[in-house]
């Protein structure tokens, strides 16, 4: 197999030229800028999915209402 015996540095280099071949020169900055800014909406996707750190508020309630007594006031 070739590409077995293509790794390290070699195998970065033929990946390249191939890219350059099948993408052309001009489409790989594109790319390159279309990855980045997936990546960076992936964390930005991350961050306000994640629970935060302290429990979320709850809504007050209202007050529990006591009866008044009024019959042993007197």
């Amino acid at each position: 197999m070739l590409l077995a015996a293509l790794d390290g540095v070699d195998g970065i280099i033929v990946v390249v030229i191939l890219g350059v071949l099948v993408f052309g020169g001009s489409a790989i900055p594109k790319l390159a800028r279309n990855l980045g800014s997936a990546k960076t909406e992936f964390e930005k996707g991350l961050k306000t999915t994640k629970s935060p750190e302290s429990p979320a508020p709850t809504p007050d309630a209202p007050p529990a209402s006591t009866p008044k007594d009024s019959d042993s006031a007197s």
